[in-house]
């Protein structure tokens, strides 16, 4: 009785040993995403989070990328877990031939799964807790705190873990015992097999992919609107997605085909091993090479883009701040103005302080459709009609001259407008058509009211009733979604450090938005301080920047991981066909040749097809980046290329490793 207790898990022991090259890895993905999981739910759960500034926003970021990280792994480790599955039945099937019954197989698979379970759990908690104070450690000077946060482990971490991991082994224990639970033998035999008829190109199917391929292809380059861009991002992305596995399914078996027609490439001894070879079994690896494109595309994306705006924090405080203390009053009138200024003055007298480098005007914003040299007002129900979407900037030429140091004269009627690109010789809004009488410069990076949201254009009229007026059109076009018109006034505090700079914002903004019984103005306005805005960013785009580089280093490990596997299962396919090929001649040197030219031949298919996305993607990239303040687009463009180049390299260092291991099966 003792014996047939102990029979079954001895079994699934010797199986796991006996199948080490598959398992190991296996067994270390699972280790390594557990950990993964643990520590960004441990980090979110990090009661510290809510007394850093920004603090809110870094805890719902990490809250959303261990969802991800969840979400990823079931989807990824059921994909793993069918390498195995499908390497095994073969195994499965000469075991219910030689006497075992499926209730028998169940039971070691069980066992098989018990084994995995633990050894994940065991090594996976462990290896988070030993890499937790480094995370922790990570993120605090990421986000530039002194460190309010304190290292401690979640118990709600170690528990949600356990749960996720033992769900997600016991539904691929079901999924195990379902696939051999009504299969026949034979018929295990032969999806161990599968594959081995020629595919037929699929002229629909690569269709399909190119018209979706190429929609989103086209939408990443004719979308120029930030607002736009964002809104049809994840549209975009799903074209895209579609398109890979079309073209990957079909498109990469016409390639062979096409490759094999061509008779002094295909009749060479090395082309045509591995051409013929990939052929046969390109209907089942080309899901396995669509994955690794997709994989490798958001590795990319997220690194690059997370690097940029972590990088590029300084260039968002010289848009957003162009003056150290920033005064935005909704509700301007001459006696607000006053007050703004005497308190100001009354306040940098009291803390010893003093100003430089003011600024100040007065504008009203309102969003309006671009056809041609018409802007019109009101709501749209095409969505297209975003990527006309414009801001428009108005400022009387007062305000406009003072800024530029420049002097202009406008008549009754005419105005001075800028928009990106060649400007118009004339507008029409409001129904009424308006001269341009000169080009405007574009000063609305400089005064700090044009980062992000749409396309910008600014349009400088004669006097304050144009102004007036043109306010009162947009209310009506509007009504309660209406803008009103916003004073700014700001300058610098020379000398002053960043506390210096934070206590006087915090005291401004009391002594102007506070309540009158304490001592406020009551006035509606917002006080912003750069040192302070700038230690929030560092919070928020340092746990961006954390949450790209942690999920992109889960896609690194699936993308090798899924490399690996199709590299080891492919030899164990192929090492038959090896033998019979070195039986009537073949050298081994003739082999390795044949071995580096399947790589070159298809496998970096996924990198060509990622540098690809990229490429179109980056336009699209850059105007969503630009809604977050980012227009930087060299820093994003240099970031890119160096992600590109180092995932490259790392991407051949994969496959000559993977290489090796498949040269070592069927050798």
């Amino acid at each position: 009785m003792r014996r047939g207790i102990f029979f079954y898990p001895k079994m699934a022991a010797a199986n796991i040993q006996k199948n080490s090259r598959m398992y190991l890895p296996y067994i270390l993905t699972c280790v390594i995403t557990a950990a993964m999981y643990f520590m960004i739910h441990s980090l979110a759960d990090n009661p510290g989070l809510s007394q850093v500034m920004g603090g809110s926003t870094v805890a719902y970021s990490l809250g959303m990328g261990t969802h991800v990280t969840a979400l990823f792994a079931v989807i990824f480790l059921f994909y793993t877990n069918s390498f195995l599955m499908k390497r095994r039945k073969k195994e499965f099937a000469l075991y219910n031939i030689l006497g075992m019954e499926k209730r028998h197989l169940g039971r070691v698979i069980f066992c098989e799964t018990v084994d995995t379970a633990f050894l994940t759990l065991v090594f996976g908690l462990g290896l988070g807790l030993l890499f937790n104070r480094l995370l922790f450690l990570v993120i605090v000077r990421l986000l530039g705190v002194e460190s309010p946060l304190s290292f401690r482990i979640s118990p709600g971490a170690v528990r949600d873990t356990c749960i996720l991991f033992l769900v997600i082994f016991l539904f691929m224990f079901l999924n195990g015992v379902r696939q051999i639970s009504f299969k026949s033998p034979m018929e295990l035999m032969q999806e161990g097999r599968a594959g081995e008829r020629e595919p037929k190109t699929r002229r629909l199917l690569v269709l399909t992919g190119v018209l979706t391929l190429g929609a989103g292809y086209y939408m990443a380059v004719t979308i120029k609107n930030p607002i736009a861009a964002v809104a049809m991002f994840f549209g975009a992305v799903f074209l895209v997605i579609i398109g890979t596995y079309c073209l990957f399914t079909a498109g990469s078996i016409a390639l062979l085909k096409l490759l094999r027609r061509r008779k002094r490439y295909y009749y060479k001894a090395e082309h045509f091993i591995s051409v013929s070879g990939m052929l046969y079994r390109m209907k089942q690896n080309a899901v396995g090479l669509a994955n690794i494109c997709i994989l490798s595309t958001m590795v990319l994306v997220m690194v690059s883009s997370s690097l940029c705006l972590y990088w590029g924090i300084q260039d968002m405080m010289d848009l957003r701040y162009p003056r150290q203390i920033m005064i935005t009053s909704g509700s301007y009138s001459e006696v607000d103005e006053e007050t703004i200024r005497a308190r100001t003055g009354s306040l940098l007298e009291e803390m010893g302080l003093s100003a430089s480098h003011e600024l100040s005007y007065r504008y009203t914003s309102f969003s309006a459709v671009e056809r041609g040299n018409v802007y019109e007002l009101g709501d749209s129900g095409d969505l297209m009609d975003m990527n006309r979407l414009r801001q428009v900037y108005v400022m009387t030429l007062e305000d406009y001259d003072r800024l530029t140091g420049q002097e202009h004269v406008l008549e009754d009627g005419e105005i001075l407008f800028w928009k990106r690109g060649e400007g118009p010789a004339s507008i029409e809004i409001f129904g009424q058509e308006y001269p341009v009488k000169s080009p405007a410069e574009n000063i609305l990076d400089e005064i700090g009211i044009s980062f992000g949201g749409a396309e910008n254009v600014l349009a400088v009229v004669k006097d304050e009733a144009v102004f007036e007026e043109w306010n009162r059109l947009q209310a009506e076009a509007y009504g309660e979604n209406a803008s009103s018109p916003d004073y700014v006034f700001g300058f610098d505090l020379e000398a002053a450090g960043t506390e210096a700079q934070t206590a006087f914002g915090n005291r401004l903004n009391h002594s102007l938005a506070g309540a009158p019984q304490d001592g406020g103005a009551g006035l509606d306005l917002s006080v912003d301080c750069e040192a302070e805005g700038e230690e929030s960013s560092y919070s928020l785009f340092g746990g961006l920047f954390f949450i790209g580089i942690f999920l992109g280093l889960l896609f690194v490990m699936a993308t090798v991981l899924i490399i690996y596997y199709k590299q080891i299962s492919e030899g164990y396919e192929d090492k038959e066909r090896y033998e019979i090929l070195k039986k009537v001649g073949m050298s081994r040197r003739e082999i390795l040749r044949s071995i580096h030219s399947q790589v070159l031949t298809v496998f970096f298919l996924p990198l060509i097809g990622a540098g690809i996305h990229v490429a179109f993607a980056f336009p699209f990239i850059t105007r969503v980046l630009s809604a977050l303040s980012m227009t930087n687009v060299r820093l994003f463009a240099l970031c890119t290329a160096g992600t590109i180049g180092v995932f490259a390299l790392f991407y051949l260092a994969v496959y000559r490793l993977t290489a090796r291991a498949y040269y070592r099966i069927v050798r």
